[in-house]
C-alpha cells in the first residue's frame, strides 16, 4: 500500500514498484485515514508511507496502521527523512521498520528505484522467506538454548538495527529504573541521527544517556550510545571502566559495529557481561557474542514473531550462542531478573 497525498508521488512510486514481478501495489491511499479504512479490508505485507499529509500526520497514525496492518511492516518515505533526523527517530520508535527519504517531485530518477527495491526486499520478505524456513509454529526449531548467567551483572550490551529502535523503546518501558549496571547500545544509525537517538532512548528507559565520547565514564545505570561515525569500545583501568572509541573496521562492515561493542565488553567485563541482540538484518552480533561467551559473558535475542526482520538475532541462536529467544518486554524481564540474582521464570 501506498499513502502519500501526493498523486504525482503515488503515480511514480507505483510505476517503479511494477517494474519488479515480486511486487504488487494492492491499495492507494491518500491520507491516513483513508489508509486505515483500507487497512480492514486489503492485506499488505508493506505501507509506504508518507509523514507530511493532510489532517492526521502519518506518524500520528502510525501505531493504528501497525494495528490494522496485522504484521505489515511500514516504511517511512518521505522528505523528513532527509531534513529531520528527530522526525526519522522518532518514527522508528513508533514502529516503523525503515525510513527512505524522498526526492523532489521531479527528482525521483536516478537509484532511487533501485533503492526502494532493495529496502522493501529487505524488509517485505525477510519475515516470510524465515517462516517458511522455520515454520511459524516452532518458535526455537532446532536451535539449543545455553545456560543463563549466574554471575553478577556489571555490563549490559544491546545491539540492534532494522526494527531495533521499537524494540528498544518496549525493552525500556519494562527493564527495572535500577539495575545496577550500565547500559550500551549499538544501533545501526547516520551519525547525524545519533544525539535525536540518545534523547529518545533517555525518555524511553528513564536513564541519563549520551553518545559516546572518549574518554567518558562508564556508570551503572546510565546508557551510552554509540556515535555513528566510530565504534563504541571500553578500556579498564583496575576498577574504572571508560569509553574508548573505535575506528578501525569492523569484520561485519558496519559503523557502529555491535560485534566490537561486544568484544570489548568482552575483555572488559567478562562474566559480568550481558549483551542482548535486538531486531536486524544481516550478521552483526554473531562475532562479538562468540567473544563474550569464550570469555564467560552471555548472550540473549529477540524472537522471531516480534522482530521486523529476524537476521541479527536469528545468526546469533543458529550458532548455539543464545541463552534465550524472547520477545523485547520479556527480554527486559529476563535482564532484570539476571541483575538481582533471581531465577527467569
Amino acid at each position: 500500500m501506498i499513502v502519500d497525498d501526493s498523486p504525482v508521488a503515488r503515480a511514480v512510486l507505483s510505476r517503479m514498484i511494477s517494474v519488479y514481478d515480486e511486487f504488487e501495489v494492492v491499495a492507494l491511499a491518500a491520507d491516513a485515514r483513508e489508509a486505515l479504512d483500507s487497512l480492514k479490508h486489503v492485506a499488505v505485507d508493506v505501507v509506504l508511507l508518507d509523514v507530511e499529509m493532510p489532517g492526521t500526520s502519518g506518524l500520528d497514525a502510525l501505531p493504528e496502521i501497525l494495528k490494522l496492518g496485522k504484521g505489515a511492516q511500514v516504511l517511512i518515505v518521505s522528505s523528513i527523512c532527509e531534513d529531520g533526523a528527530a522526525a526519522t527517530v522518532k518514527a522508528l520508535a513508533l514502529g516503523a521498520a525503515d525510513t527512505l527519504p524522498k526526492p523532489g517531485t521531479g527528482n525521483f530518477g536516478g537509484r532511487f528505484a533501485e533503492v526502494l527495491a532493495e529496502r522493501l526486499r529487505k524488509i517485505g520478505r525477510a519475515r516470510s522467506e524465515f517462516e517458511e524456513a522455520e515454520g511459524r509454529g516452532s518458535r526455537f526449531g532446532s536451535i539449543e538454548l545455553r545456560e543463563l548467567p549466574t554471575a553478577r551483572l556489571q555490563c549490559l550490551a544491546l545491539g540492534a538495527s532494522t526494527g531495533g529502535l521499537h524494540a528498544l523503546s518496549e525493552f525500556f518501558k519494562v527493564l527495572p529504573s535500577r539495575i545496577g549496571a550500565p547500559i550500551l547500545i549499538t544501533q545501526h544509525l547516520p551519525a547525524v541521527f545519533m544525539p535525536f537517538f540518545a534523547r529518545q532512548i533517555e525518555v524511553a528507559a528513564g536513564r541519563n544517556a549520551q553518545v559516546a565520547r572518549n574518554g567518558l565514564r562508564v556508570r551503572a545505570d546510565e546508557v551510552i550510545v554509540a556515535p555513528g561515525d566510530a565504534h563504541l569500545g571500553l578500556k579498564r583501568e583496575g576498577n574504572n571502566v571508560t569509553v574508548e572509541l573505535i575506528e578501525a573496521p569492523a569484520s561485519s562492515g558496519c559503523l557502529p559495529s555491535v560485534d566490537t561493542m561486544l568484544s570489548s565488553v568482552a575483555d572488559a567485563y567478562g562474566k559480568h557481561a550481558l549483551a542482548v541482540v535486538f531486531s536486524g538484518m544481516g550478521r552483526d552480533g554473531l562475532v562479538g557474542s562468540s567473544r563474550l561467551i569464550e570469555r564467560g559473558g552471555a548472550t540473549i535475542v529477540q524472537d522471531q514473531e516480534s522482530c521486523a526482520v529476524w537476521g541479527m538475532p536469528r545468526v546469533v541462536a543458529e550458532a548455539g550462542l543464545a541463552s534465550a529467544i524472547l520477545a523485547p518486554a520479556e527480554l527486559a524481564g529476563c535482564v532484570a531478573a539476571i541483575s538481582h540474582g533471581v531465577p527467569w521464570k
